[in-house]
């Protein structure tokens, strides 16, 4: 009798604490969720990762712009199951409604453009709230600090919230801080690498700037950031600004097709300009896929490897 009080009174406290309003932030803007969403629809392989984390897969219906871009691993298809791929790339607001969502995980140009068919607004006229990834944000609002990990931590945070998950997420939250502090503590001090993180573009590349978690990242692992001023989260700067730079070590981007981060450093050794560098004298690099770069659960050991591959004696 004690055993099945217990049970019901847990039973009990459970669902009231579900069923209570929750309100997060999404890009400046507050949203509520009067119950907790039941079939959700997430965009991107590093979002899928953070849902996958807190073990949502139960409400998902859909997972969007994976196949398209994104080599998956053995793991992450295990974790995804039967979950179905709506679009390779980007979903269409036809896409989205025909599984019949009640929130939206994605970000600006994570999934969502700014005047497209696909927008927080649009989708709530549907009755289908949208939380939008924190990184993406400042493709809508300038007045942001620039990137830090809290841009993982806090989504995992806001995604443990709406689904009655605090525990967990805290959790999580709380050992990766310690993961990253042990990484941080092999760090070299005083010895910061000049770093060129290549994503991808030949007549301009393709980078990381200043609001990117992979800025954070970098520092996190004792490098520099060589395109660290942009003011944007991901955009193109030029070749020359690049080898003026001489970065002396190189993140690779290795993307679905073609030759991957291979290719990337095949490029750079022709080019004109780049192949009189550092980094690319000397074939320092460490290629990263792109769930490793964008905000997500590999983030941290994603910081491990670039802080090994900068100071291998160090690890």
């Amino acid at each position: 009798m004690k055993t099945l009080l217990a049970t019901l009174t847990f039973s009990l406290l459970t669902t009231a604490v579900l069923a209570a309003p929750v309100t997060v932030d999404s890009c400046g803007k507050k949203i509520t969720f009067d119950k907790m969403p039941e079939r959700m629809i997430v965009h991107d392989i590093n979002m899928a990762d953070m849902a996958f984390a807190l073990g949502l897969q139960d409400k998902m219906v859909g997972v969007t712009g994976i196949s398209g871009w994104y080599k998956t691993s053995a793991e992450f298809d295990k974790r995804r199951g039967d979950i179905p791929e709506l679009a390779p790339k980007y979903a269409t607001l036809e896409n989205l409604l025909a599984a019949s969502p009640d929130l939206f995980f994605a970000g600006w140009y994570y999934g969502m453009k700014p005047g497209g068919d696909v927008t927080p607004d649009i989708l709530l006229q549907h009755d289908i709230q949208t939380l939008v990834l924190s990184e993406s944000c400042i493709h809508l609002n300038r007045d942001r600090p620039a990137s830090s990990m809290d841009l993982l931590y806090d989504d995992i945070l806001r995604l443990g919230k709406i689904f009655g998950k605090n525990a967990d997420a805290q959790e999580l939250v709380a050992g990766w801080k310690v993961e990253l502090d042990d990484i941080k503590a092999t760090v070299p001090t005083g010895q910061s690498k000049r770093v060129f993180l290549f994503d991808s573009g030949e007549d301009k590349p393709f980078t990381a700037g200043k609001y990117a978690i992979a800025n954070a990242m970098i520092e996190a692992a004792g490098g520099t950031n060589i395109t660290g001023d942009l003011d944007t989260s991901w955009g193109r700067t030029s070749w020359e600004a690049v080898a003026a730079a001489n970065p002396e070590f190189l993140i690779l981007l290795d993307y679905q097709g073609g030759d991957g981060a291979q290719g990337l450093l095949t490029f750079l050794k022709s080019h004109p300009v780049m192949k009189e560098t550092l980094a690319v004298k000397n074939e320092a690099f460490v290629a990263l896929r792109y769930e490793e770069l964008t905000p997500g659960p590999a983030n941290i050991s994603a910081i491990g490897k670039i802080a090994d591959a900068m100071n291998p004696e160090a690890f």
